[in-house]
């Protein structure tokens, strides 16, 4: 049976490659598709596809008429249509715990780094600036509220450790009632609550129909002055034109960005020219540990459908 890895930006594929060597699978060379003719001129021999940003849509998938399993590396399925694959009894799996730690890490880098003015001041002693004017005023962190939209386990880890820094934390989640607590101390407010109340607003949401463009001109409108944004999450979460528009009239304070509705963010894109806004290029997943998780596990996951064996991790739609 074949795996077919049709985009990946992880390097060799050496650790993929013997996953799939201990099932007794093939697998090829990853492909770079980027559009659906891309996808479709590689995986029409395919049993399995493993995919990262590639679209498999139902165009797509009739072309793969032998394929069982669609495997994801990393958490978000944006790019996969899960009814398609529903429809012709397709399993997808992903990889939605590999990283929780890494991301949950980066965005509290992002946050102390904002807060903090690690950035700014940074820039400033380089120049020759030996000042504290480019980061006054600066508040202290015990006390602020860090606002969590979403509440999975990235979120309840990013949680945790911004309690630990004193920071107070409250989220918000559709999942959750407004009004209750967590059983690990979150106090659940509305999202409009949430942003009105927040020194921190912090998004740990995947990008679907109903959180594209969540944080949109009308939503940073209703944050605090003082407030900074941080995503972490998926760049079309944020209207980054809307972003641009509060980070150069001082709407909010500032912004840590890992992840953008364009990557790589072009050389020229309007944020990079922002002093109010911290870049990161969608580094959050990464540590040692977790890209070993990242590359082997899609493979187990997609080799364990065509064994006839339940994956460690099928996304349900």
């Amino acid at each position: 049976m074949k795996i077919v890895i049709i985009d990946s930006n992880l390097g060799e594929i050496n650790l993929e490659r013997s996953v799939a060597n201990r099932y007794g699978f093939e697998i090829d060379k990853p492909k770079q598709c980027k559009t659906e003719e891309d996808v479709i001129s590689v995986v029409q021999d395919a049993d399995a596809i493993i995919v990262q940003y590639a679209p498999v849509s139902s165009r797509v998938l009739d072309a793969a008429p032998n394929v069982k399993v669609v495997s994801e590396y990393g958490v978000g399925v944006d790019s996969i249509d899960l009814a398609a694959c529903a429809e012709r009894g397709i399993t997808v799996c992903n990889v939605p715990d590999y990283s929780f730690q890494e991301v949950s890490d980066q965005a509290i880098a992002l946050t102390l780094a904002l807060h903090r003015g690690v950035v700014r001041l940074d820039r400033a002693i380089r120049s020759g600036d030996y000042s504290l004017a480019s980061v006054k005023p600066l508040r202290r962190i015990e006390g602020l509220v860090f606002g969590i939209v979403g509440m999975g386990r990235i979120a309840r880890a990013t949680a945790k450790k911004a309690r630990g820094i004193g920071y107070k934390v409250i989220g918000t989640d559709i999942a959750f009632t407004p009004g209750t607590t967590t059983d690990d101390g979150i106090s659940v407010v509305t999202f409009n609550e949430l942003l009105s109340m927040s020194d921190v607003v912090s998004l740990h949401v995947p990008l679907m129909q109903s959180t594209r463009h969540l944080i949109n001109a009308a939503a940073l409108a209703q944050m605090k002055p003082e407030a900074v944004l941080i995503n972490t999450s998926r760049g079309g979460v944020v209207d980054t034109e809307a972003l641009i528009t509060a980070l150069t009239n001082k709407t909010i304070r500032g912004a840590g960005l890992d992840v953008f509705e364009t990557e790589p963010l072009p050389a020229n894109h309007p944020l990079i020219a922002l002093d109010n806004v911290v870049l990161t290029p969608h580094a959050g997943y990464y540590s040692e540990q977790s890209l070993y998780e990242l590359k082997t596990r899609p493979v187990e996951n997609a080799a364990d459908v065509l064994a006839g064996k339940i994956p460690r991790n099928i996304v349900h739609v």
